[in-house]
């Protein structure tokens, strides 16, 4: 059961805004100021129980190997915990850069976390390749200066137009590794 049942939020409202964005962030603009610390933890308990249907995106894995492990990073909405449960849940590789909710002052559609993980890679954000699958993310890697691919597992191809490339999955993405 979400928290926003819980809570008394509207469901529709909710679904329509949070992907893609951190939990702090949406809590506040539907739970009264008392409760929002207990809603925020609230999601994350009820996040880290839901791990059974977990599965990698069509083509990550391929993807992931053929990348150098110090040259990509993970940008995530989530807290710390449950991006990498995601990732052990669906038999990925951890990255050795994490940004995740916790690290960055401002969410998404903020640029902060893409720049963060730019700069912790040696890189300008112009020269990276943000993938996306939520309006929010792809904002956020456009307002970093990255090239954006999105992915249309969450949200449809129309709600996704301001990436550079929109892709149904990661199977028809391939790698080649650039020696710095």
């Amino acid at each position: 059961m979400p928290w926003f049942w819980e809570y008394g939020a509207d469901t529709e409202e909710v679904l329509r805004i949070c992907h893609g964005r951190r939990t702090e962030d949406i809590v506040p603009q539907f739970v009264a100021p008392h409760q929002r610390a207990a809603a925020v933890a609230r999601e994350l308990a009820l996040e880290l129980a839901d791990l059974d249907d977990v599965v990698a995106l069509p083509g990550a894995r391929q993807l992931l190997d053929a990348l150098p492990r110090g040259q990509w990073a993970a940008v995530t909405s989530g807290e710390r915990s449950l991006m990498t449960a995601r990732l052990a849940a669906a038999r990925l590789p951890a990255p050795k850069l994490l940004i995740s909710a916790e690290d960055v002052s401002t969410g998404k559609p903020s640029p902060e976390g893409y720049l963060k993980a730019a700069a912790a890679l040696g890189l300008k954000a112009r020269q990276c390749l943000v993938i996306e699958d939520a309006p929010a993310g792809v904002s956020a890697g456009r307002a970093a200066g990255a090239q954006v691919l999105a992915v249309t597992t969450t949200h449809d191809a129309a709600e996704l137009t301001d990436a550079d490339v929109v892709v149904t999955d990661l199977s028809c993405v391939s790698a080649k590794s650039h020696r710095r």
